[in-house]
């Protein structure tokens, strides 16, 4: 084979890239830019928004960045593969310009535009056609930049999703994917196919939809200019793009049914596959097209989505490091962890509800807010809150496995990148003796992800299950049975509370 494969991680809170050896599998370098998290625009409650434009310098700077260690490689890709955040909308004028920033996975404006949708079209048709309630997801963004902005609307030449946009911009040319589609609501699964019923309803033209292309295929040519720019040879293929959490399934090489991912990053996933269309009667899960799916042999992917995950420890690391001296320790996440783990379990009684990040589909879609409950001036301190904040993400998480577990799902295991949250061993630990799952850590991420998809869509891989040389499993974490029932209590807490909150 030879040559290297570059993948593109497009994050909300940053841009990363990957470079890895095609015969290998081994990671060769990456980078992330910027350094800091990316700002999300919120002009009003529940809005959330970035500039397109951003996205595109920070994927040039994270090249540069390997650029300057990696040129004689970069200099030798054969194929470059894009991961992106998902549900998002990018609209452009017929000159190929944005013509507004993005809405983002975690707006919650449009949920009304959803709602109205799924009680016009009929549940029983939303669901057996669409998986899924239109809900906020990027059809009924559209809907609500038709009815407030109708002159911009009236110069839409293409509807697009983040990971669309960045491949545009490497390659010229305008095209989507099913999975894209789906994730949208904009995928029609009886006719595989875009879903015209919902495009009608909402009175979007056909021609507003990018041209198909598949998950795992020539997505387009690199431009010349933007190839000088990258260091990358002109006409490298641009040979594969998916969603994050599709992307993340994929990395980790979860591809068949019965298998399972997790990530706890900037949100919070489980993915799970399935090889028949199903979905939950609420839609607080919900079901795509997977990155491997054929007509041949169909593969969809569950998603359980926390908005409110690593927006909460962030928020936390905030209120919390200002109190230690400067270039003290403390002032990181991994001393933050440490003092997590200083607390006992159940935090002395604090418990965190980690909703305070938009509309949530597991409480189908109610922005109920986050709230810190339990909490004594005179017991707890900073160590409460830390623990307190792990303990409610893997709370709400399993809040949401147990709605999969529902639809017949089997969660026994499950993967996840050695990243994020995931570096806490107190979060790990919590997340497999709440959920009752062994939890299978890797040495991947994103980027490394879409660069060995890249490998498959250009043929240099014979499958996707060809692509995983290199992956190395860290460690494996099992449920501690000495705490099942401890946990088990202060979950059934946590979730009465979480009930009073979504009734009141």
């Amino acid at each position: 084979m030879g040559g290297y494969l570059l993948g593109f991680d497009v994050g909300s809170s940053s841009i990363k890239a990957g470079l890895i050896e095609a015969d290998s599998g081994a990671l060769v370098g990456s980078a992330t830019s910027p350094d800091s998290e990316l700002k999300i625009h919120a002009a009003q409650s529940g809005w959330a928004e970035q500039d397109p434009e951003v996205w595109w310098e920070h994927v040039q700077k994270s090249a540069a960045m390997l650029r300057s260690e990696y040129a004689a490689q970069l200099a030798e890709v054969s194929a470059i593969g894009i991961s992106y955040q998902m549900h998002g909308l990018v609209l452009l004028d017929k000159q190929g310009a944005a013509l507004r920033p993005s809405i983002i996975w975690c707006d919650s404006r449009a949920v009304p535009y959803g709602n109205r949708a799924y009680e016009a079209l009929g549940a029983q048709r939303c669901l057996e056609r669409l998986l899924n309630s239109p809900g906020n997801f990027t059809a009924a963004k559209l809907a609500w930049v038709k009815e407030n902005e109708p002159e911009l609307f009236g110069s839409i030449d293409k509807m697009m999703l983040p990971g669309d946009y960045v491949a545009y911009r490497l390659t010229g040319e305008v095209t989507t994917t099913p999975s894209g589609l789906s994730e949208g609501i904009l995928w029609d699964f009886i006719d595989d196919s875009p879903a015209q019923f919902l495009m009608q309803h909402f009175g979007f033209a056909p021609e507003l939809l990018p041209e198909i292309r598949p998950t795992f295929a020539l997505q387009g040519q690199l431009l010349s200019g933007v190839a000088e720019s990258l260091g990358v040879p002109a006409g490298t293929p641009v040979a594969y793009r998916a969603g994050d959490q599709p992307n993340n399934a994929f990395s980790l090489g979860v591809l068949n049914p019965g298998e399972a991912a997790t990530t706890a990053g900037t949100s919070g996933v489980v993915y799970g596959i399935l090889d028949t269309p199903q979905y939950d009667p609420d839609s607080r899960v919900n079901t795509f097209v997977h990155v491997n799916h054929s007509q041949r042999a169909g593969r969809y992917g569950v998603l359980l989505c926390l908005n409110g995950t690593g927006i909460l420890y962030s928020w936390l690391k905030r209120i919390t490091v200002e109190a230690f001296p400067s270039g003290k320790a403390g002032a990181d996440y991994p001393a933050m962890n440490d003092l997590a783990a200083q607390a006992a379990l159940g935090a002395e009684g604090v418990r965190i509800l980690p909703y305070g990040n938009g509309a949530e589909r597991t409480l189908e879609n109610r922005d109920i807010g986050a709230s810190i409950h339990g909490l004594n001036f005179n017991i707890h301190d900073r160590s409460h809150l830390l623990r307190a904040g792990q303990e409610g993400i893997v709370f709400a998480l399993n809040y949401g496995v147990q709605i999969m577990r529902a639809m017949g799902m089997q969660i026994d295991t499950v993967k996840a990148g050695h990243a994020n949250m995931f570096l806490s061993p107190l979060f790990q630990s919590v997340f497999a003796t709440v959920t009752g799952t062994e939890v299978h850590l890797y040495r991947t991420d994103g980027a490394e992800g879409a660069a060995r998809g890249a490998g498959v869509g250009a043929g240099i891989y014979d499958s996707p299950e060809d692509a995983f040389g290199g992956l190395q499993r860290t460690a494996v974490i099992e449920p501690d049975q000495t705490l099942v029932d401890q946990y088990a209590q202060v979950y059934r807490h946590w979730e009465a509370l979480l009930q009073r909150a979504v009734s009141s």
